[in-house]
């Protein structure tokens, strides 16, 4: 399950890093009031107006350098979702730590404003981390189960 978790993660980014790059030499505001109008979201809303200036300064360098950092990203979770799927003791450690990784943030997004997402995202998480964690502790624990005997 947490294979499948991380090659979703994985394709989504890869998906949303092709949508930036569609974008290229394209009138990205255009694109973007096209997309507020679409949702009818209020283009005075303060996240609305972090979201237009970000579209004012995007140029076709920064839209390869966040599709760069996106392949990256994807690149990450789709070899762990292989070491997950293929019960790699190195998959579980990187998911052990990757997950460890973004629990800080989780909090203070969490302590800034409670909402139901967050939350939903902080406890898969830390199930995640937890039961990663519990593998690594079961297979020490057979490890040793041998040598106990003797």
């Amino acid at each position: 399950m947490v294979a499948l978790l991380e090659f979703t993660k994985g394709a989504v980014v890869v998906l949303a890093g092709l949508g930036l790059l569609s974008m290229r030499h394209r009138d990205i505001w255009g694109i973007a009031e096209s997309l507020l109008e679409l949702l009818r979201i209020n283009p005075h809303h303060h996240s609305v107006a972090v979201f237009i200036a970000l579209t004012h300064r995007a140029s076709d360098w920064k839209l390869w350098k966040v599709a760069t950092i996106a392949a990256v990203y994807a690149t990450g979770r789709f070899i762990e979702s292989y070491g997950l799927w293929k019960e790699r003791t190195w998959a579980e450690w990187f998911a052990i730590i990757s997950g460890s990784a973004y629990v800080p943030f989780e909090v203070y997004e969490l302590a800034r404003r409670v909402t139901w997402p967050r939350v939903l995202i902080l406890v898969i998480n830390l199930v995640i981390v937890a039961y990663m964690v519990y593998l690594r502790l079961v297979a020490r624990r057979e490890r040793r189960a041998p040598h106990a005997g003797v």
